[in-house]
């Protein structure tokens, strides 16, 4: 039987920092009220002319190709999740795959929003178990100032631009994916939802005019939702593999708020050193956040190390992977 281990992760953030002060001066806020109420200090804006979501990931996939010897034309597929894709079409993917040389590779783009990577790895993990790719590249890649509304100061300290991506191989060893679960809900679409620019409502002067172009969020629905459903679907895919909370070495919650991440943590009953958490220097990198998260911890974590991976997003859309570590 093959298992999908996870042979390298890398991601990227641009050099430009956002951070509470500054905010300040854009929009009616402070810094004592955005640590307060979400954890967040600052966050990487992409101010490149010309540059969307592709350049992040770029820069993510080239790191992760060099730091794990990869050649470029050994790579099968790579899937791209994002929520902010360069164009309607073509792909982000396609546009990553061509600058990073991936000559021999399929790609295509996956829309889960903020749940994007773990839905991108629970796809890469069925190929890999299929035998029907042997390198898979899973990459996340989020220009959320790009749909950010800098006059909201509900959303606006909310957000920050990066990518992150992972190198799928297979195994015959019982590493990396291990198990997911997934869960939808259709009738969280009015509580967060970019409300123009889509079929329903193409873009015009009016819409334009109205700020419909721009995330819109309900912030207590999608709290309440956010923290009961990444709780239970972290519960029940360790249930479902034998583990309980205590055999459970590292959280990685998606890092939207962290009040979000605590409020899930203490319910689960893991102790918060291990939890993985970076939202204050990042803020909400939606899709982008676990795979940068889990980047920046790489040091830390240890062979044969039990992970949940958890996150909620636009749809609703949420659910948690069993990991087991391997690097």
């Amino acid at each position: 039987m093959l298992y999908p281990r996870i042979a390298g992760v890398a991601a990227y953030v641009p050099d430009d920092i956002l951070d509470n002060d500054m905010l300040s001066k854009m929009v009616d806020t402070n810094d004592e009220w955005i640590t307060t109420r979400v954890g967040i200090k600052q966050r990487r804006i992409l101010h490149k002319e010309g540059a969307g979501s592709s350049y992040l990931g770029i820069k993510a996939v080239n790191s992760l190709l060099e730091s794990t010897g990869t050649n470029p034309e050994d790579v099968d597929l790579l899937i791209c999740a994002t929520s902010n894709p360069d164009y309607r079409f073509p792909s982000t993917g396609s546009v990553i795959a061509h600058e990073c040389n991936l000559t021999h590779a399929y790609a295509y783009d996956i829309q889960a929003a903020c749940a994007g990577f773990l839905v991108a790895l629970q796809d890469a993990s069925a190929y890999i178990r299929s035998g029907m790719y042997k390198k898979i590249v899973v990459v996340a890649a989020e220009k959320m100032s790009s749909m950010t509304n800098y006059k909201d100061r509900a959303t606006c300290p909310l957000f920050g631009d990066a990518a992150g991506c992972m190198l799928i191989e297979p195994s015959e060893e019982k590493v990396g994916v291990i198990d997911g679960v997934f869960h939808i809900d259709g009738t969280g679409l009015p509580h967060l939802v970019m409300k123009a620019g889509g079929s329903v409502k193409p873009a015009t002067h009016e819409t334009v005019d109205a700020d419909e172009h721009y995330i819109y969020q309900e912030g207590r629905a999608v709290y309440k939702h956010a923290v009961t459903d990444m709780l239970t679907s972290s519960i029940d895919v360790a249930t479902r593999n034998g583990l309980t909370m205590e055999d459970v070495d590292w959280l990685v919650p998606h890092q939207a708020n962290l009040r979000i991440i605590e409020a899930v943590s203490e319910r689960a009953g893991i102790s918060h050193d291990k939890v993985l958490v970076n939202i204050e220097h990042y803020g909400n990198t939606s899709a982008a956040s676990i795979p940068l998260c889990i980047n920046e911890y790489k040091d830390k974590l240890k062979k044969g190390d039990k992970m949940i991976l958890t996150a909620f997003g636009a749809g609703f859309t949420w659910g948690a992977l069993y990991v087991i570590w391997d690097l």
